[in-house]
């Protein structure tokens, strides 16, 4: 496994990387509050079939560009990041995976730029263009939400994250986990990124320029989608990946009964499994 930092011109993406370099490409897209290291396990499996990773730290985190403001974590901002990613590592077509705020990313690119993909895999992360209207019909996805609404406070939740070296952040990370699926050196390392400057507030700001998003458009998707989902997971209903795959007509879901929303740490190998199984 290594590390590249790739200049996309507005920002600088830094991304661990994987694999032959003429492999087919596959991007890896990590959700909060993790990063590019959140995929290792994946990264090495996809790699050891041939596949050419691309783990991408997303704009406002680890090594990658902070910009400041809310305009620049836009939806269809960070999808073009992706976009751009695969054209500076050569590829006209790549396969995506995506997990949480990497996988809103993903259904938005499939909804938007469908020719440029060819496969893709999805876990835990809602349609944006679905979301609405699933709330509406089943309220207590907005209680397993309130901390979207509790980040729009501003400084206030930036100075409880960080205190006690992000005490917070690791404890609500590990209380909504199978217990030691997120072992201590991995959260150390999380927390060497979230402190670097800018970081925290770059990455709450993913979260407060959701009311800024141009809307992900709820189309018809012809690629081939799996979503892989932890059925376990507190912050959003296994309704969520129902209301996404009935845009695709050619989905399928991969229900964990057993894991949570971090699924791809809990069970490893079967998400492995299923990777190396939808990207073939």
């Amino acid at each position: 496994m290594h590390s590249a930092t790739f200049d996309l011109g507005a920002v600088r993406l830094e991304a661990l990387t994987a694999g032959p370099s003429r492999g087919r490409l596959v991007i890896l897209l990590h959700g909060f509050p993790e990063s590019g290291d959140a995929w290792r396990v994946q990264a090495a499996a996809l790699a050891g079939a041939g596949w050419r990773v691309l783990a991408p730290h997303q704009r406002g985190y680890a090594g990658s560009s902070k910009p400041a403001g809310l305009l620049p974590y836009r939806l269809d901002v960070l999808a073009a990041d992706v976009l751009a990613l695969a054209d500076a590592a050569g590829a006209e077509t790549f396969s995506l995976v995506g997990h949480d705020w990497g996988a809103a990313i993903a259904w938005h690119l499939a909804s938007t730029s469908p020719t440029r993909l060819d496969r893709m895999v999805v876990m835990n992360g809602p349609h944006a263009g679905t979301v609405g209207l699933h709330t509406l019909l089943h309220p207590t996805q907005l209680l397993r939400s309130w901390y979207i609404g509790a980040f729009q406070v501003p400084f206030l939740p930036e100075a409880l994250l960080r205190a006690d070296d992000f005490a917070l952040l690791r404890r609500a990370m590990r209380d909504t986990a199978r217990p030691g699926a997120l072992p201590d050196a991995l959260l150390d390392r999380y927390a060497a990124q979230w402190a670097q400057p800018g970081a925290l507030g770059a990455m709450l700001a993913w979260y407060r320029a959701i009311g800024l998003q141009v809307p992900t458009p709820a189309r018809t998707i012809e690629l081939p989608v799996t979503v892989i989902w932890g059925e376990q997971d507190p912050m959003l209903d296994r309704g969520l990946a129902d209301a996404a795959l009935r845009l695709c007509s050619k989905g399928r879901l991969v229900a964990l009964p057993d894991a949570t929303h971090w699924l791809h740490h809990e069970e490893p190998q079967r998400v492995n499994d299923v990777l190396l199984e939808a990207l073939a």
